[in-house]
């Protein structure tokens, strides 16, 4: 089924089983978002537990270069579009700063990948491109940056499925790295998917950083997604002062500066798993780095390769790509997003081309999140929300990864702020260990809730953020109470796995931190069988797909059920309070 223009009811509706921690389970059967909305919970912050958010030293032997002359060092993977490609990057040479730097010439040294199912020989050769990138100021006292030769090699006509062994660099010097191997994605279909693909975000370069890293390859994934915040280098001065605030310690620096070769040690840390499996980034506020000319993202776009070329995108910030059957869609929310600019117009026509009979899942990701709870960044990200809400809700996207704010918090399913069984499930994972600490407040605790005017994101600019009005918080900017929508928060750190078991329709998310969280989604074969539940559930009942309604008014039928449901829940909990409230919409 090629899903095109407007969606019936939860076409192809998602079921979601949750474990968080303790939660009470259904019949001793584990509960499903069919089962809910659920009732808030909230999980205070463990004030025994000591974590140890401090950057990992110069000197710490990770982030050392191990190679010499124009070996390959920071070698990573990441995917292309679809199962049968992949892009090889890594660099070579030294990088330079100070005042007077010399960058190296890319031409001296050829970006080869030797490759093949078998150790012994590499039957195949690929060839690539490669360039060199500056950070410069245009300010007296301030150490510029030329890195070293970044080479990025696309590998093509590979098997699904299959492992491959490689090695990169330049064969005539020679300079080859040592044999790595990485292992193809399944081919796209409603039964093929990896098992296990890690979520990070705002990882940093910490001790905690560290224990997140080594607790992800425990996991074993099959894929990395990382939603964002990698090296957190803009946390220091150029002559390597850093501090966990910059603006609380540098407020009078003419522009505010970073310090690049902490990417070079975050590409040395980050090696050991990358070379073997697949990384895919998403842009945060930590990789803008503003320089000379008001360049932005030179490190990020410069140092990864992403596959936005194959999927139609004319920008590295926004792509998309199949791990299996699921598709994935990375959204960039610090580069233009309105109806009218390029974004939106690529985002709606790959959600066009979207099959779901092939990729059943469809998968958002971006950094600052839509439905956060806690006070930093909320509601930061309304304008992007505001123009992108309804077309990732028209085409039934299943899941939203973030990152950003430092915590976990995952939603019932939510649209306009209101319960609906069509939203999305949006789930925050922005604490991989950052030096910046965890987020412990929340915009509902009495004097908590920020003043409206400070909430826009700085880069982006613009004021979409009302008070709400209608629902428990009409009229105010903040509810007074854990927002409905909230399904679940806790201030930790860690990383998640999202999970599919050989052989079935499900999908797990696992949150690895100090407490471990469980969430499985079934889909597939069950698509029907899920409608006709989601159906009975919110009031629909003996009506089918042939029901003579539109989309819309189904949607609304159907949502308005749950919220009544919803409503009477909580009525019931307070002890007879209104059961016909609302839920909170804009």
């Amino acid at each position: 089924m090629q899903i095109s223009g407007e969606m019936g009811f939860c076409s192809g509706m998602a079921v979601v089983y949750l474990v968080i921690l303790n939660l009470l389970e259904v019949n001793g059967e584990i509960p499903t978002t069919l089962d809910g909305p659920f009732k808030p919970v909230t999980v205070p912050l463990d004030k025994s537990f000591r974590g140890n958010a401090i950057d990992l030293p110069d000197t710490d032997p990770r982030l050392q270069r191990s190679v010499t002359g124009l070996q390959p060092e920071q070698i990573s993977v990441s995917l292309s579009s679809t199962h049968d490609s992949v892009w090889i990057s890594w660099i070579t040479g030294e990088f330079q700063i100070g005042d007077n730097i010399k960058p190296l010439d890319p031409k001296t040294v050829v970006s080869v990948v030797r490759y093949g199912k078998l150790r012994f020989p590499m039957i195949h050769k690929a060839t690539g491109h490669s360039l060199v990138y500056n950070q410069m100021y245009p300010f007296e006292g301030l150490q510029n940056y030329t890195s070293g030769i970044v080479h990025h090699v696309r590998l093509t006509g590979l098997d699904p499925n299959t492992l491959y062994y490689y090695r990169c660099g330049d064969p005539l010097i020679p300079s080859m790295s040592d044999i790595y191997s990485f292992k193809t994605m399944p081919v796209s279909g409603p039964r093929s998917y990896p098992s296990r693909i890690a979520v990070v975000g705002d990882l940093g370069l910490t001790y905690n950083s560290s224990s997140t890293i080594n607790h992800l390859k425990r996991n074993k994934p099959d894929l990395v997604l990382m939603v964002g915040d990698l090296s957190y280098a803009n946390l220091y001065l150029t002559n390597g002062t850093s501090s966990d605030c910059y603006s609380c310690s540098f407020p009078d620096t003419p522009i505010h500066e970073t310090y690049q070769p902490r990417w070079d040690y975050w590409g040395r840390f980050m090696q050991p798993l990358v070379s073997k499996v697949p990384i895919m980034m998403v842009q945060g506020n930590h990789e803008i780095e503003l320089q000379a000319q008001n360049r932005t993202f030179a490190s990020y776009s410069s140092r990864y390769a992403f596959p936005y070329k194959e999927s139609g995108s004319s920008s590295p910030f926004y792509y998309s790509f199949n791990s299996g059957g699921i598709h994935f869609v990375v959204l960039g929310g610090y580069t233009a997003y309105s109806k009218t600019a390029d974004q939106y117009k690529w985002l709606q026509k790959d959600l066009t081309h979207v099959n779901r009979e092939v990729t059943p899942w469809l998968v958002a990701t971006w950094h600052p999140p839509w439905y956060s709870s806690y006070t930093a960044h909320y509601r930061e990200a309304e304008c992007m929300m505001v123009a992108m809400e309804d077309l990732l809700y028209r085409y039934g996207v299943d899941i939203v990864f973030n990152g950003h704010v430092h915590a976990y918090e995952r939603s019932n399913r939510v649209y306009n702020y209101a319960l609906d069984p069509c939203g999305p499930v949006y789930i925050t994972v922005g604490d991989g260990g950052n030096r910046e600490k965890m987020s412990i407040t929340h915009a509902d605790e009495p004097g908590k809730c920020p003043e409206p005017s400070s909430t826009p994101d700085e880069f982006m600019g613009g004021f979409c953020a009302y008070n709400f009005t209608s629902g428990p918080a009409a009229g105010k900017f903040c509810w007074d109470r854990q927002p409905e929508y909230s399904a679940y928060r806790e201030s930790s750190f860690g990383h998640g796995i999202l999970e599919v078991p050989a052989l079935s329709l499900s999908l797990s998310l696992s949150l690895s931190s100090r407490n471990p969280c469980l969430i499985t989604m079934t889909r597939g074969n069950q698509r029907e069988k899920d409608r006709e539940r989601a159906q009975a559930r919110t009031g629909g009942k003996g009506k089918n797909k042939d029901d003579g309604l539109t989309p819309e008014q189904r949607r609304e039928r159907d949502g308005k059920a749950l919220q009544e449901k919803a409503a009477k829940k909580a009525a019931q909990a307070a002890g007879g309070a209104d059961a016909g409230s609302k839920s909170n919409k804009k």
